[in-house]
């Protein structure tokens, strides 16, 4: 035992005592039989029988020998304040039983890694699927402060059943469309490249374990990407409701917002974001981390292919004071509500944070939305100041939108400073776009083709242009901070001017389908007398005809 520490182990007490008892009885033993032997004195069978007690003797002090120094390296471990040691089997512990403990160990770690992962990722996308839903209110704002007071609830009334329609709209057909399968051998590309034939109305999304209940498997589930995708769906169809707001009647559009968001958005999806047929061009693909194109572009063409058919409101002047925004600010407000909003929108599509290259590329993400943003803002402010040599509130806010969709496309694979220069021009390019609809002679209330349409242009050209790879000769796109690779590791060359080519083509592609579908929709509700409220509702006002209360504002209560 450790000196001045008293030990309390009856091995260590009764030791001494038997050694000297069995030192002395094999001493005789020896002389014994070595004298004895060549006397002749002692029996061959005595001296036999003597033996193999001396080592049975023998052996029981071994025993008592190993269970001594046992308890009094225990004991010392234990006063000294160190953990006890987990019982091994006696022996050598050999290679393939650690390997098997080893590997037992990191099993288990990965299976709990992945649940981690999945857990982490859900609340990510979740959270981030609830920013954007909140972005309705801020369309909702904004569409009703700039439309004129007499049709405020018909808008608001209006933004409410986008998003009950498309919500239904999804899910009996949209997700299907968009995500759903079969998929090529491989797993990755959508076997026809053009549109999904699974997952009808929920089916399949969960399924019965040998027990009856309902299997949850590991990671991520079919119902997050319904929920976080169904933000964005909704989102690209109530697009459209600020352009066509005060004119058009309620039921025609909640028809053009279910086939927006049943079969018009979702093929989309499945040519880009479901791996369809664009993804195989060039062998490079496009370049569309959250939707500029995909969404926001979607929504432009829809919003002015509706305006255009419908018309635009009786008496409407662009310069006239009476068709000017009535409520300024609910404008502001609902200019930062999408601001907030597009956090979501754009960081959530790195579709997952649970390592920190996911973190660091969210965080690089929202710096560049906040930077664009900005930049959209000041440039159309100056440039209405320097027409009108007064603040033009209204148009900053479209201006903020501008710069937001300009870089959407491209957040996630530009730097700060080239999400800088993308909102410079978002602003410019809205501005010019926003003169060009008005002397058409196209009434747009909120200007949406020009904020989704113009700068959703305008983003699939800047993801590609100022991606931030070596110049035109290496391309980064969706592999994000890293250079899109070889099969030996090696940055690929010379695809940067592919990557540009194709998303410019993919911005075709999506004004020719959305547009020709929408002039359809838009067309058939005109010519069947169901697309516009009749002249004289629309005099009077929509809140007024067709709402009860039929005044959004009641300031004599």
């Amino acid at each position: 035992s450790k000196p001045g520490i008293p030990c309390n182990c009856p091995l260590a007490v009764n030791t001494w005592p038997m050694l000297g008892t069995l030192f002395l009885s094999f001493a005789a033993l020896l002389a014994q039989v070595s004298f004895g032997a060549s006397e002749g004195d002692v029996a061959t069978v005595s001296h036999s029988a003597e033996v193999a007690q001396l080592r049975l003797e023998i052996a029981q002090l071994r025993q008592l020998l190993d269970a001594t120094a046992t308890a009094s390296h225990a004991l010392e471990r234990r006063l000294l304040g160190e953990p006890p040691k987990s019982p091994m089997p006696s022996g050598a512990l050999t290679k393939l039983s650690v390997d098997n403990v080893m590997q037992s160990t990191n099993d288990q770690f990965q299976e709990d890694y992945k649940d981690l992962k999945g857990a982490m990722d859900s609340l990510w996308l979740i959270l981030c699927g609830a920013m954007v839903m909140f972005m309705h209110p801020g369309f909702a704002m904004l569409e009703t402060g700039c439309s004129r007071a007499k049709n405020a609830q018909s808008v608001l009334f209006k933004n409410l059943l986008n998003v009950t329609v498309a919500s239904l709209a999804w899910y009996i057909f949209g997700f299907a469309f968009a995500y759903g399968g079969p998929f090529e051998d491989n797993g990755t590309y959508l076997y026809n490249g053009f549109i999904g034939a699974k997952g009808f109305a929920g089916h399949a999304f969960l399924k019965e374990d040998d027990t009856g209940n309902m299997a949850i498997s590991p990671g991520t589930s079919t119902m997050l990407t319904w929920f976080f995708q169904w933000a964005f769906c909704t989102a690209a169809a109530t697009i459209v409701s600020g352009a066509v707001a005060q004119r058009v009647k309620s039921p025609a559009y909640a028809i053009y917002a279910f086939l927006m968001a049943g079969f018009i958005y979702p093929v989309v999806v499945a040519w880009t974001w479901n791996n369809g047929w664009i993804m195989k061009v060039t062998n490079v693909g496009y370049m569309d981390f959250a939707g500029s194109g995909v969404v926001h572009l979607t929504g432009g063409i829809g919003a002015l292919t509706g305006a255009f058919i419908l018309g635009p409101r009786i008496n409407w002047h662009p310069d006239d004071p009476a068709f000017h925004p009535h409520n300024v600010p609910l404008v502001v407000l609902g200019t930062f509500i999408l601001w907030f909003g597009w956090y979501g929108f754009n960081c959530g599509s790195t579709l997952g944070l649970h390592d920190a290259g996911t973190g660091a590329l969210a965080a690089q993400v929202a710096m560049n939305t906040t930077v664009a943003a900005s930049t959209g803002g000041i440039v159309v402010f100056a440039i209405r100041y320097a027409k009108l040599r007064k603040y033009d509130v209204p148009a900053m806010c479209n201006g903020i939108l501008g710069g937001l969709v300009s870089i959407t496309a491209g957040c996630g694979n530009v730097e700060t400073g080239s999400a800088l220069t993308i909102g410079f021009l978002g602003g410019i390019i809205y501005m010019g776009s926003s003169m060009l609809v008005e002397k058409a002679g196209i009434d747009d209330p909120v200007d949406a083709s020009s904020v989704h349409g113009a700068c959703g242009i305008w983003g699939l050209v800047a993801a590609a242009l100022f991606d931030w790879g070596n110049g035109f000769d290496h391309f980064h796109g969706w592999d994000g901070f890293t250079c899109m690779k070889e099969d030996d590791g090696t940055c690929r060359t010379n695809i940067g001017g592919r990557a540009l080519g194709v998303n410019i083509a993919m911005a075709l592609c999506i004004i020719t389908w959305v547009g020709f579908l929408s002039t359809l929709a838009f067309w058939g509700l005109k010519v069947s007398g169901l697309l516009r409220v009749e002249p004289e509702k629309e005099k009077k006002g929509a809140d007024e005809s067709s709402h009860s209360p039929s005044k959004a504002y009641n300031f004599s209560s």
